[in-house]
């Protein structure tokens, strides 16, 4: 079969996580309590390679339902906060989540490629787990290029490694044979959605939303290549992914409102204690790309040493609409 273009790709995303949006803060245990904002402040951390600053104008790519933006937001660490989505039904369930929580968010329904900002309008472009389903890379980087003030960075974690994800096959597949005893165990039943065939339809479309796996100098190249400079690629979760994998894939073939809450317990302070021996001893010692997953930042040189712009076209917000 021919591979989907772009337009395809961006249909799929979006008609995909507008179905998804309303359980999927439940469906990946997202938190926006102290715990979710520990881990978020520690990514983009590790992503930066040190300390963070506030940033005092931030633009999100691909925010969904806004777990990474919005607990960067409670850590006071962004001022002004625009969130984007190819999917309305994200940006819905990010503003209502954003209202319960009394932060101040703009959210914009675009793709990366076509970002509806003036130049020089951000010093933070950032995102999680969404470079991997953007069908045009170079033109994105371009994008996130052209609307940073110089001296911005970008930063974007959770993206799947081509080998560290060939890797987390291996716990997933096993996982999925041992479901049936798994389930024996804990005395719950098989998952049953209750989707009509148009929605099965939709929510089908997960196996095929993801259009990248990357290898570290792929992810240098996209941001060399858009003109940015201290590029850094690093890598996480290692042991700690095979054991959250394994967990979510058991946890996907039952009906989550019979799993018991020790198996969540166990899960997560499971997952904390494997994902602290990743950070401290396998992620200083081994290569990124064997690491589930990838972070990358870089940064636009400060004003008076920058390099020539990419050719690409600047775009205003009226022309962009």
């Amino acid at each position: 079969m021919p591979a989907p273009s772009a337009d395809e790709i961006r249909d799929v995303n979006a008609r995909y996580h507008d179905v998804a949006a309303a359980e999927y803060d439940a469906k990946w245990g997202i938190s926006y309590e102290e715990p979710g904002r520990q881990l978020v402040v520690a990514k983009l951390r590790k992503a930066l390679g040190g300390p963070i600053r506030r940033f005092d104008r931030a633009l999100e790519i691909g925010s969904g339902t806004g777990y990474f933006s919005l607990n960067l937001a409670r850590a006071g660490l962004i001022g002004q906060l625009t969130c984007t989505d190819i999917s309305q039904g994200m940006l819905d369930e990010l503003a209502g989540t954003a209202g319960r929580l009394g932060i101040p968010v703009e959210t914009v329904c675009t793709d990366a490629e076509r970002l509806p900002f003036d130049d020089d309008s951000f010093d933070l472009v950032f995102g999680h787990a969404i470079l991997h389903h953007i069908p045009d890379l170079d033109t994105a980087f371009s994008e996130f290029r052209r609307v940073l003030r110089p001296g911005g960075r970008i930063a974007f974690c959770g993206e799947p490694s081509h080998h560290g994800d060939r890797l987390a096959a291996l716990p997933k597949r096993a996982a999925l044979a041992l479901s049936p005893w798994w389930r024996r165990l804990l005395g719950v039943g098989r998952r049953v959605d209750a989707w009509d065939d148009a929605e099965a339809v939709e929510h089908g479309l997960e196996h095929v939303v993801d259009v990248h796996a990357f290898t570290p100098s792929q992810l240098e190249d996209f941001a060399a290549r858009a003109g940015f400079g201290d590029v850094r690629v690093s890598g996480e979760e290692l042991v700690a992914g095979w054991f959250g994998w394994a967990n979510r894939t058991l946890e996907s073939t039952a009906e989550s409102r019979q799993i018991p809450s020790l198996w969540f317990q166990y899960a997560y302070r499971g997952y904390m204690a494997l994902k602290a021996v990743d950070d401290h001893l396998l992620e200083p010692a081994l290569p990124p790309a064997i690491f589930y997953n990838l972070l990358v930042s870089a940064a636009v040189p400060p004003a008076g040493a920058e390099r020539a712009r990419p050719a690409a076209r600047a775009r205003t917000v009226a022309a962009a609409r």
